[in-house]
């Protein structure tokens, strides 16, 4: 009797087969895939995807290269925790050792977090580009590529982050501002060479912000405590909650209006018809306004805030600078106040609920002016620090370079801060006013009014950035060409799209193989031979430097290769 089951009439029965090719041959090797000319075991996205990292002194950005977009963006401690590294570091030599030593166990916590918690990658096969700063300190730099070796990193290629958010743009040459945490940094390009003594840097960045607008919500935000709340003070301006607020509440207005106060570090002859703006007071300390009563609303009541810890680096304002600035920006800002829902600390949860804390609307307009007005000769405004750059350039490369700026870095995610920077631009490029002369002897005429940035002024109408989302009418046809034309990748990621388009493109800065590291003289070489002098010098490292070593080599001639094929 037949096991076969019936087959239905009018039907066929399907009987599926094994492919007779084999997807192994006889000799035990892999199969080239029909998509790449290797022979290879490749992953879904490439046979030899690199690893890409663009370390932050607060926020990691990580993936694999060819992809769009990173795998993971993760803060390198908790979002209250302290930034890796800072801008200044501690003289004595203990302390000094203390915190390399605290640097290097969180350096080591992170990049096993990069490999087996983000990646699911084994770093043995995985070569890794670091998207670098160009003022990264050595010392850092040589302590991530020591914990990457120690892992047996088959490589890795330094590259400078300027340059990689240039070719994330499709561009080659171009002057890149990066707007970061600790710093802002202007850095001109041409020809894919960066031009390193030409660099431009403001401590004016993304920290002095979160200072700012704390100082501002301390003064003049309101606070509801949880209903039935036992506590009458509650710290709530954590960095969560402030970096909460400048990411979701604040954005960049347009330049103010015209009003007679003039900029920070300007003498002016006339007095000024309306209130000037003071300068801070050295010796009032944030800490002084925190008994201060919010301005009371109607039916709102109001709690006295007491300020978290600020860090000691940071300047906070002075309550009267600060009352000035709330009296001009009020003027000059049609922002709605927002509710924002807030949870108390922990230890302090003695409310059912949440919190309400109310912020201005003109705090939320108006507190990135910041960014945008230089304080003394080291504090250079976002406007002037390209300016500055494009004077230290050659005259034949200025015009190229100021149709071709390009922004990146968290800090330019703030909404309306690109087209914000352009106008601010093209504001210090105007000529001084008649009434900014600086006093002068009696008896002696008035000098006339210093123009920094006289020689800049031709190039006026050729000012564009190339990811303005939205760029004015050009004034010029080499504008009209740039302006706005960059890939719409946001200014944070811009870096790390970048390295991963250098990396699928098997291009990128200086690799340092894992058998060169380990054969390295200078770092095998032992201290205690040499003990005649007190006096050690560092042994020079393999890492690339700019410092030290010469300009790297641009793009090839535009004649090379006809003058090859001839």
């Amino acid at each position: 009797m037949s096991t076969t089951p019936a087959t239905p009439k009018g039907k066929t029965m399907f009987n599926p087969t094994t492919p007779a090719t084999a997807r192994v041959t006889g000799s035990n090797t892999v199969q080239a895939s029909p998509h790449y000319a290797t022979t290879r075991r490749h992953s879904l996205y490439g046979s030899e995807d690199r690893v890409v990292i663009d370390p932050g002194s607060r926020i990691w950005k990580v993936g694999f290269s060819g992809e769009g977009r990173p795998r993971d963006v993760f803060y390198t401690d908790v979002p209250n925790g302290p930034p890796f590294w800072k801008l200044t570091r501690p003289m004595n030599p203990t302390e000094s050792a203390e915190e390399d030593r605290m640097l290097e166990a969180r350096l080591k916590k992170c990049l096993r977090s990069v490999f087996h918690d983000s990646l699911l990658a084994d770093p043995k096969a995985r070569k890794v580009i670091l998207v670098e700063h160009p003022l990264l300190p050595l010392y850092i730099k040589d302590m991530i590529a020591q914990i990457l070796f120690e892992n047996q990193v088959p490589s890795v290629s330094f590259a400078c982050s300027h340059l990689l958010s240039l070719f994330a743009a499709g561009r080659i040459t171009g002057l890149v501002i990066d707007c970061g945490h600790l710093e802002s940094v202007a850095l001109p390009i041409f020809a894919a060479r960066p031009m390193f003594p030409q660099i431009q840097t403001t401590p004016i960045a993304g920290a002095r912000l979160t200072s700012h607008i704390r100082a501002l919500l301390l003064m003049f935000a309101t606070y509801l405590p949880p209903p039935a709340s036992l506590s009458a003070a509650v710290s709530i301006l954590t960095d969560s909650v402030i970096e909460e607020i400048k990411a979701r509440c604040c954005f960049v207005g347009n330049v103010l209006g015209s009003f007679s106060e003039p900029r920070k570090g300007e003498t002016s002859v006339e007095e000024d018809s309306e209130m000037d703006i003071p300068p801070s007071e050295s010796g009032s300390e944030s800490s002084s306004i925190s008994n201060t009563t919010s301005t009371p609303r109607s039916g709102t009541p109001t709690q006295n805030t007491p300020p978290p810890s600020t860090p000691t680096n940071e300047k906070p304002l002075g309550e009267v600078h600060l009352q000035a600035l709330a009296s001009l920006y009020k003027r000059h800002s049609t922002a709605t106040d927002i509710q924002m829902r807030v949870m108390p600390p922990p230890s302090q949860q003695t409310g059912t609920g949440r919190g309400t804390l109310i912020i201005p609307g003109w705090i939320r307009e108006r507190a990135a002016e910041v960014l945008f007005e230089g304080g003394d000769v080291d504090e250079s405004s976002l406007a002037e620090t390209i300016l500055d750059a494009l004077l230290r350039v050659p005259r034949d490369l200025r015009k190229t370079l100021v149709s071709s700026i390009l922004v990146s870095g968290g800090t330019a995610m703030l909404p309306g801060f690109i087209p914000r920077l352009h106008a601010e631009i093209v504001l210090a490029l105007n000529p001084p006013s008649a009434s900014s002369r600086y006093l002068t002897s009696p008896g002696r005429p008035a000098l006339p009014p210093y123009d920094k940035y006289g020689s800049l002024r031709p190039l006026l109408p050729h000012i564009s950035i190339l990811n303005n989302p939205s760029p004015p009418l050009p004034a010029s046809e080499r504008a009209g060409a740039n302006a706005g034309k960059a890939p719409a990748f946001s200014p944070a990621t811009l870096a790390w799209v970048g390295g991963s388009l250098a990396g699928s493109l098997k291009t990128g800065g200086v690799e340092v193989a894992r058998d060169k590291w380990d054969d390295d003289p200078s770092r095998n070489a032992d201290d205690s031979m040499d003990l005649s002098t007190d006096v050690k010098t560092p042994p020079r490292s393999i890492l690339p430097d700019w410092t030290r070593s010469p300009l790297p080599v641009g793009a090839p001639s535009a004649n090379a290769h006809s003058q090859a094929s001839a």
